[in-house]
């Protein structure tokens, strides 16, 4: 069995994401500009943003790839042209290409970075793997579709320096390598030019042609009728068999995600992934609290994809289209002025409420909120508006820069 480190590949929507990302244990990050990428609706960054990025990363030893995947109509190939020529001088270590005619552009244009395969060109079998490794790809992102043995069978047909790039955890496109129909039929949005509504996250019902009006439920089962809704990839009690596969860089799905997703995740994953490196029985041993703590982020419940064969009717939730939450995101901490930490808030929380510090070695300590105090110095007894910038003093342990604060939320009954 190869024991090669596979790359930690984290998503982040903004610089402070990535930043989270960095310091929660990331490899490489991949990050989205404000076009040409599949997640129009994600903050994205600027330009300057970008550049920012990339060197907070690099200062860190960390990669970033930045995504232009949208699958190009004629007119956006100018624009294309003109967002790679400013990519050249922001100098990410990759781009995640789609499109073969954006592909042949980022080579005559920026040639100096590296270009890797979005999933989203259906890449299901070594052939189409050696092709791009002619053209010049270095890394191909494995299609959803595939299975560990397939993808086994793609490493042992490519060339050893060629790359493949897998997803290990996040949300599943119903569609077939994420490209769909659906969001442009129903709203004109294109979700393979970064506008998904995602449509299949609705509720469905059918109507017969010649009694208008009178809707009737979809079932399956007697289940319900989100037809269409994915469980979330989970393979975190997999890692030995997805580095057994072959598999250079385990992705991360979500560049809409909050940085408390994305610490959770990238923690919890870096943690698994170094302690089966070091030593496979402690990663057995410590397989509880990998996931528990991977269940302290939002999701839908938790399938393994196609990794193990076709997936059956278990891996969709016919009866819900809502997302399993157990912690809310109060803020990153940023720097600390007299034993107080300064945040931007991002939900309310309140003096004497307990709430948690979560560090990026895998501690999580309970504190009590003490003191809120605004910008003006004048005390408050919440915080009720969102961003709104705040000094904080803790009860019961000490927090640092780039800690998460959250907190815990009672079970639903």
């Amino acid at each position: 069995m190869s024991q090669k480190r596979p790359e930690l590949l984290i998503p982040a929507s903004s610089l402070e994401v990535l930043k989270t990302a960095v310091m929660f244990g990331a490899d490489a990050v991949y990050i989205g500009g404000e076009a040409f990428g599949l997640r129009a609706k994600a903050k994205n960054f600027s330009m300057e943003d970008m550049k920012k990025g990339v060197e907070f990363a690099h200062a860190h030893g960390v990669k970033v790839h930045v995504t232009v995947n949208i699958l190009a109509h004629n007119d956006d190939l100018p624009g294309v042209e003109e967002y790679l020529k400013e990519l050249k001088e922001v100098g990410p270590d990759a781009l995640i290409i789609a499109d073969p005619g954006v592909f042949e552009l980022a080579k005559e244009i920026c040639p100096e970075i590296q270009r890797h395969v979005s999933t989203q060109a259906n890449n299901t079998n070594y052939a189409t793997y050696q092709f791009w490794w002619k053209q010049g790809a270095s890394r191909v992102v494995s299609a959803r579709e595939l299975s560990l043995r397939e993808i086994k069978e793609i490493r042992e047909r490519i060339p050893a320096e060629m790359e493949i790039e897998s997803f290990i955890h996040g949300a599943m496109c119903i569609s077939y390598s994420g490209r769909c129909l659906l969001s442009n039929f129903f709203t004109g949005r294109d979700a393979n030019q970064g506008a998904c509504t995602h449509p299949c996250r609705w509720k469905y019902s059918i109507v017969e042609e010649t009694r208008p009006g009178e809707y009737m439920p979809v079932y399956e089962n007697e289940r319900g009728t989100y037809i269409f809704n994915s469980k979330d990839l989970c393979m975190i009690e997999h890692i030995p068999e997805m580095i057994d596969a072959g598999i250079d860089s385990f992705k991360i799905e979500g560049r809409m995600k909050t940085a408390l997703y994305v610490a959770t995740v990238a923690r919890t994953y870096r943690k698994a992934i170094d302690d089966y490196l070091e030593n496979p029985q402690k990663y057995r041993d410590n397989m509880p609290w990998y996931l528990d703590q991977i269940s302290n982020c939002t999701y839908r419940q938790f399938t393994t994809g196609f990794y193990f064969g076709k997936p059956t009717e278990e891996s969709q939730i016919y009866d819900s289209n809502t997302y399993v939450k157990e912690y809310t995101y109060l803020g990153i901490v940023g720097e600390i002025c007299d034993g107080r930490c300064k945040i931007e808030q991002r939900n309310k929380f309140s003096v004497g409420e307990t709430i948690e510090i979560m560090k990026p070695d895998g501690e999580n300590v309970e504190v009590t909120v003490k003191r809120i105090i605004n910008e003006e110095g004048e005390d408050q007894e919440s915080a009720p508006h969102s961003k709104q910038v705040l000094y904080i003093e803790l009860e019961g342990g000490q927090a640092s820069p780039y800690d998460i604060l959250r907190r815990q939320e009672p079970e639903v009954q």
